[in-house]
């Protein structure tokens, strides 16, 4: 694919074709990943790829504990709930979402069964989970390197007609998760990302978030009109 139609064609996919996918084409994914920019080559990232028993365990053990209202125990810092214009985004694409897969504001259950498909891993056959290494917790290089490689691991996977969402839910309970991918005390869980090849009837994969303009976006300095 060009790069072009990676970048404007990539969609976040949220359902997924129970298809395996082959170990070798995902560690081609992750080697034109990291080439992704790193602030003076320290590359903290690592990546723990899981599927089959040890994912049913951790989409299992997430969603328990969230039934039972456990809190979260994300390790990677949280912030405070968006407010303002960046509120009103994501409440833009959330209706999006629910309203291609025709979920009414009223529907409580099927909104509920939506919130829990994220602790699952989106039912991906495939969970990356994105790692840094402890001892560079409170360097702000760090997450920025670590989004630039999660950035370039999805496009990569679209180039190879992959399918794939970031996603935060998946790693809320972090004790699960680090149990079952067998992650190292040295490293900080940090995001999760469904894989997978997309199912196109699902509703959702249809989904185009929108963008604000470059215009909004961008401030041009010492430029000739």
């Amino acid at each position: 694919m060009e790069f072009d139609d990676v970048i404007m064609g990539r969609r976040s996919i949220r359902g997924y074709k129970p298809k395996p996918v082959p170990k070798e084409l995902i560690e081609e994914i992750l080697k034109l990943a990291m080439r992704a920019p790193s602030s003076m080559n320290t590359q903290p990232w690592n990546f723990y790829v899981i599927t089959g028993a040890p994912l049913d365990r951790i989409r299992a053990g997430n969603t328990e504990r969230n039934l039972a209202g456990i809190p979260h125990s994300r390790e990677f810092r949280i912030g405070e709930p968006f407010a303002g214009k960046h509120r009103d985004r994501q409440i833009g694409v959330a209706k999006q979402l629910f309203g291609a897969m025709g979920i009414a504001r009223e529907d409580k259950e099927a909104r509920q069964d939506w919130v829990l498909r994220g602790f699952r891993q989106f039912d991906a056959p495939v969970c990356v989970i994105i790692t840094y290494d402890k001892e560079l917790a409170g360097s702000d290089d760090t997450p920025f390197d670590c989004g630039a490689v999660t950035t370039a691991l999805v496009n990569a996977a679209w180039s190879r007609g992959l399918g794939a969402v970031i996603n935060s839910q998946g790693i809320m309970q972090s004790p699960v998760v680090r149990e079952h991918a067998g992650i190292a005390e040295d490293q900080v869980i940090m995001k999760a990302v469904a894989l997978g090849w997309p199912d196109d009837d699902f509703p959702a994969n249809a989904v185009v978030s929108t963008r604000k303009s470059v215009d909004e976006a961008t401030t041009f300095v010492g430029f000739q009109d």
